[in-house]
């Protein structure tokens, strides 16, 4: 889950027309395909010399729209009702079964597509009722960075449990420095950051009242409690938390590959990668799914549906995903490509790993995630804010309907 960069914006009125008006259906003739997605300035480049590459393979020429992913939803359920939908849609990977169940998607089998050599996760976070809606070419999960000066210095290694991680985060505090920076904003990158100790721990987003899912807000809470992390930490964004761990602030931060660029140009800085820790050793890591998929429209025009198909099955192979990873700092779906992409950069490989057994947030609940994602980040605010105690602050977000 990478955070819309603000350099974007949200989509304004303005906007929303301008996609209704350079729709697939009504601004493009049949020789263009139009393509709307959630890509930065920064990005937008990479996609679009891929996205001229697959539209003269298949003898086409292509539009490129790029909005942020703010209000896009409610943008593309209006296009789908005034028939005005994109040919090609990218979709955060979460918004799939939503968009999907609406009727507004086609399925992707019907141009040949099927999520071969993509982990589970991958194909889940893609599939409404059994079949696949959208690819994800590159993804991402989180991880744990940590400052290795810092912890060469405190005699370290990083931590892979979570007694490890409470003591090296301990450890690692000092007068100008917290041990760990994390976010547990109320929006959904708090939920983000908190699932993998849910789900690592062995609960669910439909019993948040369990004793694991206590237990792993216990944890969390405890690591604010011992001041080894900040109170703030329920107002940092993941662009807050990267920027605190640069600046020094935090010997470790939990984040995404989405930084290494930055983390990178940092000067003086020593840093490496590892997987979160997990409760006891030998747990196995459950950590969240992110990434954008694109998907084919249903907009009504068979024979452009097709030559979509055939656009998202370029755009999305091997050797592009491999291309848009490297551009993003993100991880090729392909688990192959994958491989490659953890042979060229050690930090990747972290990742490599995780994506490899992550889980799609709609896993469960379908198009019902979001109401699970906020009764979580409202139930991590009320404990770390000490509103309430974890236990009343998770029984509280499961009673609500």
């Amino acid at each position: 889950m990478r955070r819309t960069p603000t350099t974007v914006g949200a989509v304004s009125a303005a906007v929303v027309l301008g996609l209704s008006a350079c729709s697939g259906q009504t601004g493009a003739d049949e020789d263009t395909l139009v393509v709307t997605d959630t890509m930065s300035a920064t990005s937008a480049p990479i996609y679009e010399e891929i996205y001229d590459a697959c539209a003269a393979e298949i003898g086409m020429d292509v539009q490129a729209n790029h909005v942020a992913g703010s209000g896009l939803i409610a943008t593309v359920l209006q296009q789908a009702s005034s028939r005005t939908l994109p040919d090609v849609l990218m979709l955060d990977n979460p918004d799939v079964q939503q968009i999907a169940s609406s009727g507004a998607l086609s399925p992707l089998g019907d141009y040949g597509i099927t999520g071969e050599g993509l982990p589970q996760g991958v194909v889940d976070a893609g599939t409404y009722e059994g079949a696949l809606y959208g690819v994800t070419p590159v993804v991402n999960s989180i991880g744990l960075f940590y400052d290795a000066d810092a912890l060469a210095a405190a005699g370290l290694e990083p931590p892979s449990t979570w007694d490890e991680l409470r003591t090296a985060a301990a450890r690692l505090t000092t007068d100008d420095r917290y041990g760990l920076a994390f976010s547990a904003t109320n929006t959904f990158e708090g939920t983000w950051q908190f699932l993998p100790f849910l789900w690592s721990n062995g609960a669910q987003e439909d019993e948040l009242d369990s004793a694991a899912a206590v237990e792993a807000l216990e944890f969390v809470d405890s690591l604010v409690a011992d001041g080894s992390a900040s109170t703030s930490v329920v107002n940092w964004s993941q662009n807050d938390v990267n920027d605190q761990f640069l600046a020094g602030n935090a010997a470790m931060m939990i984040n995404g590959p989405w930084n290494m660029p930055s983390l990178e140009e940092a000067e003086g800085l020593d840093y490496g990668s590892v997987p979160l820790p997990v409760p006891t050793a030998g747990d196995a890591l459950v950590a969240p799914l992110g990434g954008e998929a694109f998907t084919v429209p249903d907009t009504g025009d068979a024979e452009k549906m097709a030559r979509a198909g055939e656009f998202v099955s370029c755009v999305t192979e091997g050797d592009n995903q491999l291309t848009m990873a490297t551009g993003r700092g993100a991880v090729p779906a392909d688990s192959a490509v994958a491989e490659r992409a953890a042979q060229e950069n050690p930090t990747v490989a972290t990742f490599v790993e995780t994506v490899q057994t992550a889980r799609a947030r709609t896993a469960l609940l379908g198009p019902d995630w979001p109401r699970a994602a906020t009764q979580i980040y409202t139930a991590e605010q009320l404990a770390l804010t000490d509103t309430e105690p974890p236990a009343e602050a998770l029984e509280r977000v499961a009673a609500q309907d």
